[in-house]
């Protein structure tokens, strides 16, 4: 018995009107992009798994899709290692490559790799597939197309205006409304958990904070005390969130705070022209707000972080982020290369999009134009306009066989195809064609010398 076709959990089969969809998202980032000085480049599908593993902590090893070994070199499999527990060991015997599973640390590696060949500051867009074996949910599969822009080499504040300005252009573009981006800054989170804590807890700090969003405010604050945090600490982030939606009191607030702690300071000073100079050239398609919860990837952004919100109608979490790093290089023995840059999430942004029908709605891959084929010599003719229409870029056919009248006008109606030439031998006799329009079954006779020009 045969076995059913399937697909693999999280991947997705795309018919011809979701690519028209997809290209039409598609083109609109890579238009904006350039038109913001950003260059595209394109790295393989898979790198070296020692490109991809240790950068991404323990858990994003573990969602890294490693490439069996093929042919000899299977031979080499550490069984020893699997026998005694040892699984990196064992997993770096059987696989040296991996799929990709984002676009940074090939970015990364690109960088190091083509230095003497950039220009910097380097302005880099990058829209690829990559793969993750996370598990799928709504707005989240193992292959999903991710879209970055970068600007590395320069540590200009003007480089974070440009990016926020890039979400704000492109959410325009696609008439996407009430887009939050919620920005925060590095050194205010470090500033604020040094005055009553040590340095060290500030992941344990932040990673709950961060939840906010998720769990609400009076649940954050349950696990800050479970976790032992000064209460003076819970009361001064208290008086903040107490203060949110209003940046200028925040800042009134927290600038006192930082009157010896010169980070703190710094991190205020640089938001605070970040968003002034944002205002300078904003639509209204995102708001700009500072977010004090905002505090994923620290890790990894030792500045600004941004993270871009969908419109509150629609229930589907972020839909971009990013931030300012300083480190992008360093696991390639590059230091010194600072960075800012942002992340669209292609998938998450289609699905906003063709919920609230923001997609336009002659968007199709579909033929434009039926030639009815009547057989013989008179099919021969049509084919030859039919070239001649394909050659002004008219997307036309030609039925395949001599079949019944109706059945090729019923082939033309289940694909959409508004247009339909009859083009017989009486007709061509004439020196005519018949044009029928299957929208409202009306047919009209034309010469044969009208027929290119007519579309």
């Amino acid at each position: 018995m045969a076995t059913k076709p399937s697909i693999s959990k999280g991947t997705r089969d795309f018919s011809s009107v979701e690519i028209a969809k997809r290209n039409y998202l598609k083109n609109i980032l890579q238009i904006t992009f350039e038109e913001y000085g950003f260059s595209p480049i394109e790295t393989p599908s898979f790198e070296k798994l020692e490109t991809l593993t240790g950068v991404y902590g323990d858990e994003g090893d573990r969602l890294v899709f490693k490439i069996l070994n093929s042919g000899e070199k299977i031979k080499r499999a550490d069984i020893s290692a699997y026998n005694n527990g040892e699984n990196h060991k064992f997993i770096k015997s059987i696989s040296e490559k991996a799929l990709r599973y984002d676009l940074t640390v090939p970015f990364a590696r690109y960088v190091v790799q083509h230095q003497n060949e950039l220009t910097f500051p380097f302005r880099r867009y990058q829209i690829q597939p990559v793969w993750r074996a996370d598990r799928p949910q709504r707005g989240r599969f193992q292959e999903f197309i991710q879209c970055d822009a970068d600007i590395v080499g320069n540590r200009s504040l003007w480089q974070e205006v440009e990016v926020l300005h890039l979400y704000d252009r492109i959410f325009n573009k696609l008439r996407i409304k009430d887009v939050n981006l919620r920005i925060n800054h590095r050194n205010i989170l470090e500033a604020i958990i040094t005055i009553f804590e040590d340095k060290s807890r500030i992941y344990d700090f932040t990673v709950t904070l961060d939840k906010l969003n998720k769990i609400g405010k009076k649940e954050v604050f349950k696990e800050l005390i479970g976790k032992n945090f000064h209460s003076k600490l819970l009361d001064i982030i208290e008086k903040i969130f107490g203060l949110q939606d209003n940046f200028q009191n925040q800042i009134k607030f927290l600038k006192p705070l930082f009157t010896n702690n010169q980070k703190g300071l710094e991190g205020i000073s640089e938001l605070e022209f970040i968003t002034n100079s944002f205002k300078l050239c904003s639509s209204d398609s995102v708001v700009l707000k500072f977010d004090f919860s905002l505090a994923r990837g620290l890790n990894y952004y030792t500045g600004m972080i941004v993270e871009a919100d969908s419109p509150k109608n629609i229930n589907i979490g972020s839909i971009g982020g990013g931030g300012r790093y300083d480190n992008l290089t360093n696991v390639f023995g590059m230091d010194e290369m600072s960075g800012v840059g942002v992340s669209f999430g292609f998938e998450r942004i289609f699905l906003v999009m063709d919920q609230l029908g923001l997609f336009p709605d002659n968007l199709s891959y579909s033929t434009k134009v039926l030639f009815i084929n009547f057989g013989d010599s008179a099919a021969e003719i049509a084919y030859s306009y039919m070239m001649k229409l394909r050659d002004k870029n008219v997307s036309s056919e030609l039925y395949p066989t001599a079949a019944k009248l109706n059945k090729q006008l019923a082939y033309a109606n289940s694909k959409g195809i508004k247009s339909v030439i009859l083009m017989g031998s009486n007709e061509i006799r004439k020196k005519v064609f018949e044009l029928k329009d299957m929208d409202s079954g009306k047919q009209t006779t034309y010469s044969l010398s009208k027929l290119i020009n007519l579309f």
